[in-house]
């Protein structure tokens, strides 16, 4: 995976010193825990800088899935404060994250970077046991029913 720090876009909302902070504050959070990122010129948000997390799938395509963005602007349009500790006003920084980005987009690269073959912790059937004789079915229904009581999906 890539991080990148996606600056301000050509359309944009909110002040120059917000996005300004916003995008400082991002980079030192990286920086600070030893975070390898790039920049990606305007590609924020129309209203906040952000942290995109891209993947690279089996055919070497990247994929923006997990982001985290900063907007110092929609608190102000909608005129959102709290009371801080000094009992005033405040007007919070709102956060927007998506762990995964669009489900959908991350399931679908995950079967195509797995071919299906999902690891044993998500798969739909974790074991198969295949009796090689109706001598072993009698068995292969004891070791089922012992996996499954385990929690493992099994299929004879």
């Amino acid at each position: 995976y890539e991080m990148e720090i996606s600056t301000r876009p050509e359309k944009s909302i909110g002040d120059e010193k917000y996005w300004d902070a916003a995008t400082e504050g991002l980079k030192k959070a990286l920086d600070e825990n030893g975070i390898k990122y790039g920049i990606d010129e305007g590609g924020g948000a129309f209203y906040g800088p952000k942290i995109d997390i891209k993947i690279t799938d089996a055919l070497k395509r990247k994929w923006q899935c997990g982001t985290i963005q900063v907007d110092f602007n929609l608190p102000e349009r909608f005129d959102i404060s709290y009371v801080d500790a000094n009992n005033e006003h405040a007007r919070p920084v709102m956060l927007h994250r998506a762990i995964l980005g669009s489900f959908e987009r991350f399931i679908g690269i995950l079967i195509e970077h797995t071919s299906g073959e999902f690891p044993f912790f998500i798969a739909p059937i974790q074991a198969v046991i295949v009796p090689i004789s109706d001598a072993h079915l009698a068995y292969a229904k004891t070791l089922a029913n012992e996996l499954m009581h385990e929690g493992i999906d099994v299929e004879i």
